[in-house]
């Protein structure tokens, strides 16, 4: 099911399909309705005259699901109108990539498109609503996309929070896995370890350690509970000072976990420091927007 805050930003798009199929279904009005925007109605183009958006965030599009919609195109056509926009003599998609690559495999000739105006950042917003809204982005995909978003478009990570109607906790977690290796990234990308696995990885300052972890994960079926005690002891070499002696105790999984949740929670560096009931919590922010943020999820108000 669609969540709301992003139905509003795809009803944004696609507002002029969703009010004609309204009005099918309802009885007639007294009046006459108002001539639509010449721009709102379905015109059929020709499929080598629409091409894909550099903006799509979505780079991976399975063979079998894809003939899948072949097969459904080739008997049932698109039902679903293909939004683009003009650029120059072509057509350039902001929604319906899977559709367009099906048709060409089923060999269409034609395709129903709504034209529509936007710019780079409106198609790059949408493109990513489309595709959160049907889960068809993987989360290195969806991290992309709020990458892009923020150093194409000079957007804050609130803001783009607020565009893809998501929290801004979920958008910077999401941008810690583009700091994986690519070795661990793979593994993500095809499914061989979790997100709950990767973020729990990210706990390893080194990149060879966390290619390390992430391999031991798959090779002993490793769950993220247990992945949490194992970088729990994988982080006691760190802590260890010059002479290979440690410099403190083995630090509890259960610690770690709660730093990595709070991690998430305060969407920042989070150290906890814990013993037999005693301790410190050290929050990090780096600017002063990012302490009033803090301030305000603890409910602590600036006078």
């Amino acid at each position: 099911m669609a969540k709301p805050a992003l139905g509003r930003g795809l009803g944004a798009l696609l507002g002029g399909a969703s009010s004609t199929s309204k009005a099918a279904s309802s009885p007639p009005a007294p009046a006459a309705a108002p001539a639509l925007d010449p721009r709102e109605r379905v015109q059929r183009v020709p499929l080598d005259r629409v091409r894909p958006c550099p903006f799509q965030p979505r780079k991976e599009f399975t063979a079998e699901a894809l003939q899948e919609l072949a097969d459904s195109i080739r008997e049932q056509g698109i039902i679903q109108p293909l939004i683009v926009r003009e650029r120059g003599n072509q057509l350039e998609l902001i929604a319906g990539e899977r559709r367009w690559r099906a048709a060409q495999l089923a060999g269409l000739t034609e395709v129903p498109v709504i034209v529509r105006e936007a710019d780079d950042t409106a198609v790059l917003e949408l493109a990513l609503i489309e595709n959160l809204q049907r889960e068809n982005l993987n989360p290195l995909e969806e991290a992309q996309g709020y990458a892009q978003l923020i150093g194409q478009f000079n957007l804050r990570q609130d803001d783009v929070a607020v565009k893809v109607g998501k929290s801004r906790a979920a958008v910077a977690n999401a941008l810690r896995l583009l700091k994986l290796p690519s070795d661990v990234q793979a593994h993500l990308r095809e499914g061989r370890v979790s997100v709950g696995h990767a973020k729990v990885i990210l706990g390893l300052p080194l990149p060879e350690q966390q290619k390390l972890a992430a391999d031991r994960v798959i090779r002993e079926g490793l769950n993220v509970r247990q992945t949490e005690e194992l970088i729990a002891r994988l982080q006691a070499p760190i802590q260890s000072g010059a002479g290979g002696t440690p410099a403190g105790p083995l630090r509890d999984a259960h610690v770690v976990d709660l730093e990595n949740r709070l991690r998430e929670k305060f969407a920042t560096k989070v150290q906890l420091r814990y013993r037999e009931g005693k301790g410190a919590l050290e929050i990090r922010f780096f600017t002063d927007d990012e302490l009033e943020r803090i301030l305000q999820l603890v409910g602590v108000k600036l006078d």
